[in-house]
């Protein structure tokens, strides 16, 4: 079993790489992002618009970064509201928005991540309104 300070410690270090890579995020530092994720992390987006699925590894998350942006002319942006963190969980309470053409859209998220030895293995995403969020980027 594990002790209560080595829990602690690696509590601590989880929460503060993820939010680095929020951080990174919100700079444009992709590099930075990349060196958080595992290789072979899976990717979750829930619902049926053209980003819902599993992206696995680097290069489909990389592909589902640009296709966002691509879709929000670069305007999709996270603020962090509160990150909580157990163990090898690490959860985000955030608000994501973007616009697309005329349209603006923003929603509170929820984002679970997996962390193990250093890196970012699982990543989950739960949207405040999923219908909402699927009608935005699928139009």
């Amino acid at each position: 079993m594990m002790s209560t300070a080595i829990a602690q410690t690696q509590t601590s270090e989880n929460s503060a790489r993820i939010e680095r890579a929020y951080e990174a995020f919100s700079r444009g530092d992709v590099k930075t992002v990349f060196e958080t994720l595992a290789p072979d992390i899976v990717w979750h987006v829930p619902g049926r618009s053209p980003l819902s699925g599993d992206h696995r590894g680097h290069a489909a998350v990389r592909a589902f970064f640009e296709r966002f942006m691509q879709l929000s002319d670069g305007t999709f942006r996270l603020q962090v509201d509160n990150i909580l963190a157990r163990g090898s969980q690490v959860v985000v309470l955030c608000t994501a928005s973007a616009r697309r053409g005329t349209r603006s859209w923003s929603s509170a998220e929820v984002h679970v991540w997996t962390v193990e030895n250093g890196k970012a293995t699982a990543f989950r995403e739960y949207q405040g309104d999923q219908s909402e969020e699927d009608e935005f980027w699928g139009s």
